[in-house]
């Protein structure tokens, strides 16, 4: 039997709920990063000018820096592509046993922010680290695997892989292997079959990754820094910023630079899919990570390659994180292979003061995902229960954030509300640490609203037209019926806002006034720039993982919770 929904028209209910996140998206995305981009052109300070995008072109300092964001974008998703399009061949289309492996190669190197990873690599792969010394010893000669570029490469080509991992998982996953079997029957070659068949169905899984990979790589500012690699655009962005102040006009110019960047790429991928969002962070859809039945491998030298490459590819994962935990528990480490005394003073340290830096990040990364779920619920809900004109373009609007990268969000913000106070305060609005909640809020709206869409779609509208028939209100049906059956979805957007804010760095350093407002992010890097500080900002970046992991531990139950629920839901 099926229900229809009373007649009553709710369009001004709807319609004075969405307005609210109309004026929250224009308020704090759409106008701060307009002003952005008017600002590269002189509008604000002077009239409309072409003199600071034609001296950006002009000075080699700035094409180095922008040929050197391209390099190490496109060499970040190469070597990215490199590890994870082996590691989704044998987990889809061989029989493998060691499934528990590449589902921690592709949670692990998320939960670790890259400009981490980046210091954690130093004792082992740097000038002096550990192997170098070995090569040194051994054979006479070192090798150049943390100098420069070549470092930033490393590091985010380890840290963003997973995300061509789990697309490219995705698109094999959804290829059906009779079509393969009915071609090998047409006698059709194995090269022709993954020509004509798998190469077109899971191409667009891997563009969809790839081109993550490669917004996150050009886009990219702790890595860098860490690494000392400052004649990139998101590292001479913010040094800028932070020696000429928010008036630098060449400032606004590489920020709308990597913008367009950004935006392109997001824009080409769309040819390739139907659902960018679903795509830029697919285990969001559930199930994603699941084994499935795959078809044997004949033969020793494929079983042989596949563990192998799953077991080097764990190793390389699994480095920086040994590095990290050796960094703080160590007393003394330096010019040599480990560390020559171990110690727990770091964490002593870190217990006495940086518990506001802790305080902080809970607050901040609550609040925005508190935000966060209810737009994004709000969102949803005017998406797919309404018939409100233009409600597409908000869900539209809300994805903009999804090409903004963080660097340009941030300057944004400082520019746009510099004169604007506290009420009752002559402070600006730039300055306190409610703005820092805010650009996490906009930043991770985009994953969100996808949770929550997910989440309604998964709830039969006959149940909210059956008891609008037998009489209830609009707003019953929302507390009895729609919000507890989206419980599950709501808690699970809350967990992602909060994880991805807590790993954030960009917006974190542009929008702190002072270490006072440091959340544990911006803290660790605070640590990390002296000798002496190597220990604690390890230390307190090991505290930050655990929250981080416990997040991600939090998504994995419910994913496989509401699997579980939807596969037991008669069809």
């Amino acid at each position: 039997m099926t229900f229809r929904f009373r007649t009553a028209d709710f369009s001004l209910m709807t319609l004075l709920v969405a307005m609210p996140v109309c004026i929250f998206l224009l308020l704090f995305l759409v106008l701060p990063v307009l002003s952005v981009v008017l600002a590269a052109f002189g509008i604000g300070s002077q009239s409309a000018t072409l003199v600071y995008i034609v001296l950006f072109f002009q000075q080699e300092l700035y094409r180095e820096a922008f040929s050197n964001s391209l390099q190490v974008a496109f060499l970040s998703m190469l070597f990215a592509s490199l590890i994870a399009v082996p590691l989704a061949w044998i987990a889809t289309r061989m029989r493998f046993r060691g499934w528990l492996l590449v589902q921690v190669l592709g949670v692990l190197p998320l939960v670790m922010p890259p400009f981490v990873a980046a210091f954690a690599l130093q004792p082992f792969l740097g000038a002096n680290g550990a192997v170098n010394l070995l090569l040194q010893r051994w054979f006479g000669f070192t090798l150049p695997f943390m100098e420069g570029m070549n470092g930033v490469v490393l590091v985010e080509s380890i840290h963003y892989f997973p995300f061509v991992l789990l697309n490219l998982i995705t698109s094999l996953r959804r290829i059906d292997l009779s079509m393969e079997e009915s071609a090998v029957t047409l006698g059709s070659t194995r090269w022709r079959r993954f020509r004509r068949i798998v190469l077109p169905l899971a191409l667009p899984g891997y563009v969809a990754g790839a081109a993550i990979v490669f917004m996150r790589a050009f886009e990219d500012l702790g890595t860098p820094l860490i690494l000392g690699v400052t004649n990139m655009l998101a590292p001479l962005t913010y040094l800028r910023v932070m020696s000429v102040g928010v008036d630098d006009p060449l400032s606004y110019v590489i920020a709308m630079i990597m913008l367009a960047f950004s935006a392109l790429t997001l824009y080409l991928a769309g040819y390739f899919l139907r659902d960018k969002d679903n795509a830029y962070m697919p285990y969001l859809g559930g199930g994603v990570m699941l084994p499935v039945p795959a078809r044997p491998v004949l033969g020793r030298w494929p079983t042989v390659f596949s563990y192998g490459w799953v077991v080097v590819t764990l190793l390389f994962v699994l480095l920086p994180h040994l590095g990290l935990l050796s960094l703080s528990l160590a007393d003394i480490w330096s010019f040599s292979i480990l560390p020559d005394s171990w110690t727990t003073r770091n964490y002593d340290t870190i217990a006495t003061d940086s518990g506001a830096a802790l305080i902080n990040t809970f607050l901040y990364c609550g609040l925005a995902a508190g935000i966060d779920v209810t737009l994004g619920g709000v969102i949803a809900y005017v998406v797919l229960r309404t018939r409100l004109a233009g409600r597409n373009v908000l869900a539209r609007l809300a994805g903009v954030s999804l090409a903004v990268p963080g660097m340009v969000l941030a300057l944004g913000y400082l520019r746009f509300f510099r004169d604007i106070n506290v009420p009752l305060s002559e402070a600006p609005f730039s300055s306190t640490w409610g703005m820092i909640a805010l650009a996490y809020a906009v930043q991770q709206l985009p994953y969100v609203v996808k949770v929550c869409m997910t989440a309604l779609q998964a709830i039969d509208p006959n149940l909210e037209a059956a008891a609008e028939n037998l009489g209830s209100t609009r707003t019953r049906v929302l507390q009895r019926i729609v919000i507890p059956l989206m419980a599950g979805g709501l808690l699970l957007g809350f967990v992602v806002s909060f994880m991805a804010a807590a790993t954030e760095l960009p917006i974190t350093m542009l929008l702190s006034n002072n270490e006072a407002q440091a959340p544990m992010s911006y803290e660790i890097y605070l640590y990390m720039q002296s000798v002496s500080g190597r220990g604690p900002g390890a230390a307190l970046a090991i505290v930050a993982i655990a929250v981080v992991a416990i997040c991600a531990s939090i998504i994995h139950i419910l994913l496989r919770r509401r699997l579980r629920s939807t596969t037991a839901m008669p069809s």
